[in-house]
């Protein structure tokens, strides 16, 4: 009975060593799918996070309201960088893209001061960018503030179909992953049947059948779950070096968040999976096991 049991346990090897290949694979899949959620997601958020205001200072006004301007609009939650571009900043600025100087026309500046600032990505939609309109204009210093409306409103349109396509797409992707895992598991424990219920047969409890393979289930999954990250990985990292530019999406906590969650994944679909056609088998008649 020992001679059977060691043999079965040998054969039973490439089955497993496959059913990690398999759940590998479908785990760096669904990571890879993941991954260029978080990618359109950040990329959304730094899009976002570039839309900018310009705030215009009235002629006239006073230092003091100038100044008191200046850190009302610092001091705002939807501030994420600000400038305050001066007259004469105004017109260095004007004549460095390659405009023409107007002074044989004109014989003062005509361009105003401003406070031009970046918003966080939370306020980058039309509704948060009218109401800081309609509270900035209401200011006595302020003459005009403008932001390109048509701009925000179709980035904010693109930006939520692309992230919800792609949400989408993980997960259908990941109920897939989740059936060929229990598929590849549940293979892995069919050459395993008859050592199961030889085992049964000879006075083994169900606990004591079920806590060697199930122990083997949760270590097959984990070792799954670090090959998918450690493909991913290298992946990330050749993507950008072939092209440095997506460097800066790269959001450590939604990554860390996303590896957790695949070796999560891999630890319990393999466990569940396991342990049912284990209880499965130890319920089967012996001639229904052929």
């Amino acid at each position: 009975m020992s001679q059977f049991g060691k043999g079965s346990a040998k054969r039973s090897a490439p089955s497993y060593f496959m059913a990690i290949v398999g759940m590998s694979l479908v785990l760096f899949l669904l990571g890879l799918i993941g991954w260029f959620v978080i990618n359109a997601n950040r990329l959304g958020q730094v899009i976002r996070e570039n839309v900018e205001v310009q705030v215009y200072v009235r002629e006239n006004v006073t230092p003091q309201d100038s100044t008191a301007l200046v850190q009302y609009v610092a001091s705002q939650p939807y501030v994420r960088s600000y400038e305050y571009l001066t007259k004469e900043l105004a017109k260095k600025r004007y004549l460095s893209d390659g405009n023409k100087d107007w002074g044989a026309v004109l014989d003062k500046n005509p361009l105003p001061a401003s406070i031009n600032f970046k918003i966080r990505s939370q306020y980058a939609n039309t509704d948060s960018l009218a109401k800081i309109q309609a509270d900035l204009t209401q200011n006595i210093a302020v003459s005009d503030v403008h932001y390109n409306q048509a701009l925000v409103s179709s980035l904010h349109t693109f930006i939520r179909k692309i992230t919800l396509m792609l949400l989408v797409t993980a997960v259908i992707i990941a109920v897939v992953v989740i059936i060929l895992i229990d598929n590849t598991t549940r293979l892995a424990m069919f050459s395993n049947r008859f050592l199961i219920k030889t085992m049964q047969m000879v006075g083994a409890t169900r606990w004591f059948i079920a806590k060697p393979m199930d122990i083997k289930a949760v270590t097959n999954g984990a070792i799954s779950g670090i090959i998918a990250i450690s493909a991913i990985i290298a992946l990330i990292f050749a993507s950008e070096k072939w092209i440095p530019e997506i460097r800066a999406l790269r959001d450590y906590i939604w990554l860390g968040i996303m590896f957790l969650g695949i070796v999560a994944l891999g630890i319990g679909i393999s466990f569940l999976s396991t342990h049912r056609s284990v209880i499965k088998y130890l319920k089967m008649k012996l001639d229904d096991l052929y």
